[in-house]
């Protein structure tokens, strides 16, 4: 009997891949549930499996004590006294073990309980030895039989366990029956409730992959190499590769004769779009080619660290460069490793044009920056719409005496302020100041302005206030809302002003 239970114990075992003793520890561990539950012990109990002859014995294990205050719990404390009128060998801080008779223990009831614990031991050691046997294999490519179909999932069997495939691991292109044999490649490998769930998928780039490197030759050699993959299963894959012979075409030999290789892969995946490329260490020529068929105007690398790029292409190659729903420029920018944003030639126009008039806007000069012109003639100015020096500065002499109130020789100030101001921004000297003569004097600005003499206050002292020089500081203005005449303005003007003639003054009285 003994003998056949061990026999039984170890065939378990081969059967299920598993070590013998982890069966063996089932058996135990059943023994002792079946023990409990028949002495109703609270108890610490261990069995034991004789594997001579077969006979299971259990014990209650209790630790060993120096004197009965130290024990606690007399389940499973004992004093050294009392173990030893048990077992006369033992040692304090030992353990005593006390047999417990089995004969009888194992009812109906108990060995069913024993049953279950005995199988539930077997099933966790088996999920352990399938995760180890596939938890390395993760990536490889394995024949595997369909088994059933339940909903959306496929069940394989790949060997020693059973694989799962989801929905999302499928490509839309497939369907598959029942007793199939189809490649597949472990996912991953979980460890579930239910037992250790091995994920296979045929929307893997590793699948396209060791398809390549079954039909083409050059591939298995080392000849040519694979150096990146992108694929969307069931739409379109673009695969890079380079030949390592310079004797060698890397896309020709993956082509092969008429197509015949590629043909073969092709129809492994159910009619799935495959591009092959030509890989270039260059990012720029590697984005023409992985954006194909569309046709490609420029490439520009917007930031290296970030492995950014910005594709142009013409207006009429836009929609094929991006893709349908930007598939194309989706698988090229995983095939490349680099963000790409690709543009029209007409939104590359569009937004070269709104930064330069972002930069023209943003390196705007209020003329309220210039030295040399005065507040009055800057809301001149403004009124008539000019607002930056830039814009000043593009005015010709006869607009701005077109404007209102500016003459002659206050175009001549605006033109010395304007041309200082850019010396002085250029790093260069300053033009000099003109000198009192050139000055135009206050009956000028009169004259300039074209104002009667209710005006001539306000104006004086506008142009007080823009010119320099002791023509303009010399005039003095009465305040108080006096009444100007023409006399007493011509008079306060000669007055003011040391450097007009006699003569002069006296034609202003005049007038």
């Amino acid at each position: 009997m003994a003998s056949e239970l061990y026999n039984t114990i170890d065939a378990l075992s081969r059967e299920k891949g598993i070590d013998p003793q982890i069966v063996v520890s089932a058996v135990e561990d059943a023994i002792v549930v079946a023990t409990r539950k028949y002495y109703k012990s609270q108890e610490n109990l261990r069995a034991q499996l004789d594997k001579d002859t077969g006979k299971i014995r259990a014990f209650a294990v209790k630790a060993i004590v120096e004197t009965p205050e130290q024990v606690e719990d007399p389940n499973l404390q004992v004093t050294l006294e009392d173990a030893r009128k048990i077992d006369p060998n033992v040692e304090l801080g030992g353990e005593l073990e006390i047999p417990k008779p089995t004969e009888g223990i194992l009812g109906r009831i108990a060995a069913q309980l024993a049953k279950q614990v005995i199988f539930q031991k077997v099933r966790e050691a088996e999920r352990d030895t399938v995760y180890n046997e596939y938890i390395g294999r993760v990536g490889e490519i394995v024949n595997a039989t369909v088994k059933r179909i339940e909903g959306p999932d496929v069940i394989f069997d790949v060997g020693k366990a059973e694989s799962r495939m989801p929905r999302k691991e499928q490509s839309r292109l497939e369907s598959f029956a029942v007793g199939e044999r189809v490649r597949v490649v472990i996912g991953r490998v979980e460890k579930a409730s239910k037992g250790p769930q091995v994920v296979v998928s045929r929307a893997a780039p590793e699948l396209v992959q060791h398809l390549f490197q079954t039909e083409v030759p050059e591939i298995y050699d080392g000849t040519v190499v694979i150096r990146a993959i992108a694929r969307e299963a069931g739409e379109r894959t673009k695969i890079a590769v380079m030949s390592k012979d310079k004797d060698v075409d890397a896309v020709g030999a993956c082509v092969g004769m008429k197509g015949m290789r590629v043909q073969s892969i092709i129809r492994e995946l159910r009619g799935e779009k495959i591009d092959i490329i030509e890989y270039h260490e260059d990012p720029v020529t590697f984005a023409e080619k992985a954006l194909q068929p569309a046709k490609v105007s420029r490439v520009t690398v917007l930031d290296p660290g970030d492995k950014h790029l910005e594709v142009v292409v013409d207006d009429s190659q836009l929609s094929l460069a991006i893709g349908k729903k930007g598939q194309n420029v989706r698988l090229a920018a995983k095939l490349l490793g680099w963000k790409i944003d690709i543009k029209s030639e007409e939104e590359k126009r569009q937004e070269v044009e709104q930064q330069m008039s972002q930069l023209v806007s943003a390196s705007a000069t209020p003329l309220e920056n210039v030295p040399g012109l005065g507040e009055g003639l800057i809301q001149k100015l403004t009124d008539a719409g000019i607002t930056t020096v830039e814009a000043l500065a593009d005015m010709t002499p006869e607009q701005l005496e077109a404007i209102e109130g500016i003459g002659p020789k206050t175009v001549e100030k605006i033109s010395l302020a304007v041309n200082n101001y850019f010396s002085a921004l250029d790093g260069g000297e300053a033009a000099p100041a003109v000198e009192a003569e050139g000055q135009p004097s206050a009956q000028e600005i009169l004259e300039e302005a074209e104002v009667g003499p209710e005006e001539a206050s306000e104006v004086l002292a506008d142009g007080q206030s823009e010119t320099e020089g002791p023509q303009a500081s010399a005039v003095d203005i009465p305040s108080g809302g006096e009444d100007i005449s023409p006399d007493s303005a011509g008079a306060d003007i000669a007055q003011g002003d040391e450097q007009v003639g006699e003569a002069e003054a006296s034609s202003e009285r005049k007038q």
